[in-house]
């Protein structure tokens, strides 16, 4: 499935931020924003104030439905989102959601809840916390079929396993 770019990139890292909890030190979070947000490096403030953030965007992927709505619209409020259109470096008109003169932490801010929006109004099913009970891992769902349950295939196939083992011994 294809999403556009606050939709599809901007969710995964959501979700890439939110599995990396407080493990999230400048030089990951550099590695991750540099080619996809351009960003140059994250400073040890900017990773704290992201980090903080990230708990806030779990609780996106955690919550039903019906409550994703109200939490997504805080996090566009806190953000401080005031959207334009961007045609820089030769790209097709695309949204921006914060000025790109902001620091790292606002575009990040900015960047993620615009990402959840797009996503829990396009596609409110395809993305949560993995199916396997003990694992706390998120995930966005770009598969085809938009089924997916869990974070990885190893978590798949450890329940769909147990399961099986379950049945046999019945």
């Amino acid at each position: 499935m294809h999403f556009n770019p606050y939709g599809g990139a901007a969710a995964q890292i959501a979700a890439e931020l939110v599995n990396l909890g407080d493990a999230a030190d400048p030089a990951t979070l550099t590695a991750i924003f540099r080619d996809r947000m351009t960003v140059a490096a994250v400073q040890d403030h900017e990773s704290a104030e992201i980090i903080a953030w990230t708990r806030r965007l779990r609780r996106v992927f955690e919550a039903d439905p019906a409550t994703r709505v109200d939490l997504v619209n805080a996090l566009l409020h806190d953000s401080a989102s005031k959207p334009y259109i961007s045609t820089h470096d030769g790209k097709a008109p695309h949204l921006h959601y914060v000025d790109a003169q902001a620091g790292t932490t606002p575009r990040v801010r900015a960047y993620t809840a615009g990402g959840l929006a797009h996503l829990v109004c396009d596609a409110p099913d395809r993305f949560g916390v993995c199916s396997r009970e003990g694992c706390e891992t998120v995930y966005v769902d770009v598969s085809r079929n938009g089924r997916r349950r869990f974070c990885s295939t190893r978590c798949a196939t450890r329940v769909h396993v147990a399961d099986h083992r379950n049945r046999q011994a019945s």
